[in-house]
């Protein structure tokens, strides 16, 4: 896989939250509105303009990069619309180059923003709407120094250091990403305080999809293929160093090189959900420690080194509890599924066919019934009543 371009950051994260208040959201509902009604007129924008009204580009602009910002958006409820063109650094490398800055509620669409130290940074806007966007080779492509909420859609980020960032101990919210493509960025979305929900979206060819160091995330319908890992969490130092809820929807999850990164091959969570998803063809197995699961409708194909592996969160004395329900694991190099000592999630009507390994090996887990496995290398079910058929 090649490496992405650009420097690479400082980052941080915040936030435990999938969700928004009611109000909140009809407010951001009223704002994006407001934004799709707005008809920008075409400028001669220059670099470093500062932008208080709706303001399409009528051409190209090649800025030297410095500290101050090729271009900066101030006023409330702006459009800038890029009108197909691109935004890029045309000096030297430099660590604080920025891209375009904006300090109030706003949107940016229509265009591609190419090799800053930041692309798109906030410094206040509590509501960032971003379309039609094409990131390429920046440090960081979207950052929140300062901000809240930031709402994605249709728009492409390849070769980037990083995709998603923010401002430690300062910035909180959520990445709100739908309809996306990531390519061949180093990291994708970085999660500190942050909360991120992503809808409809590819992952392909990144060194790493998602870091919940604390947080959570929500992938919905979404795809992770041929990444060098899928994602990670922090360290399990306890504190607010850690992933409150990792939960994957509907979605593919094929041809990576693993799960997790070598350096930390175990997502380590509060609560890790699992829902009709198909795990095929990857270099190796998910492996999970959590308080809480919920793992249902979900197929493991032809992994490398196991299906699913479950245990208890080295951060507390109370055992794994939950449910692992209707489940598929097949022709796995390893165990199909595995339940660590002393975890008690309830196995119920899971089906574990020509694994390597064990069927299922789960010796403490509650026996829901159900439960088929045949043809394992191993043995077919360790501490639950399995049928063949």
């Amino acid at each position: 896989m090649h490496k992405a371009k650009g420097f690479f950051v400082t980052i941080a994260i915040a936030g435990l939250s999938l969700g928004a208040p009611p109000a909140l959201a009809e407010d951001r509902a009223a704002l994006d509105a407001r934004f799709q009604q707005a008809k920008p007129v075409e400028c001669d924008v220059q670099c470093g303009d500062i932008i208080t009204q709706h303001t399409k580009l009528t051409h190209d602009l090649s800025c030297p990069g410095s500290p101050e910002p090729a271009l900066r958006i101030e006023g409330e409820g702006i459009v800038l619309d890029l009108g197909g063109h691109t935004v890029s650094r045309s000096g030297p490398v430099q660590r604080d180059t920025l891209g375009i800055v904006v300090s109030s509620n706003s949107m940016v669409r229509n265009g591609t923003i190419r090799g800053f130290a930041i692309g798109v940074e906030t410094v206040g806007a509590a509501y960032l709407r971003l379309h039609e966007l094409t990131f390429v080779d920046n440090g960081a492509a979207v950052y929140n120094f300062l901000g809240n909420y930031f709402l994605v859609t249709h728009s492409r980020f390849i070769g980037n250091s990083l995709g998603f960032g923010s401002e430690i101990d300062l910035a909180t919210g959520t990445f709100d990403v739908r309809s996306s493509h990531f390519e061949n960025n180093l990291l994708v979305i970085f999660l500190d305080s942050h909360t991120a929900d992503v809808l409809d979206s590819t992952f392909t060819a990144n060194g790493l999809g998602v870091y919940c160091f604390a947080g959570g995330a929500r992938i919905r319908s979404s795809t992770f293929a041929r990444n060098e890992a899928v994602a990670t969490t922090a360290p399990t130092t306890g504190g607010r160093e850690i992933c409150g809820v990792l939960r994957f929807e509907d979605s593919l999850i094929a041809d990576n090189a693993s799960f997790a990164p070598a350096t930390a091959p175990v997502w380590n969570v509060i609560q890790f959900d699992m829902i009709n998803n198909l795990a095929v063809g990857n270099d190796n197995g998910l492996a999970v420690t959590a308080r809480t699961v919920y793992v249902q409708g979900n197929t493991f194909w032809d992994n490398a080194g196991s299906g699913l592996t479950v245990g208890n969160s080295p951060l507390q004395t109370l055992p794994l509890t939950g449910i692992v329900r209707a489940n598929q694991f097949l022709r796995n190099d390893g165990d199909g599924l595995r339940v660590l000592p002393l975890s008690t999630p309830t196995v119920i009507g899971n089906v574990a066919l020509g694994n390597t390994g064990w069927g299922i090996h789960a010796p403490t887990a509650f026996d829901g019934g159900g439960n088929v496995a045949r043809n394992n290398g191993a043995g077919n079910c360790e501490g639950i009543l399995c049928a063949p058929y």
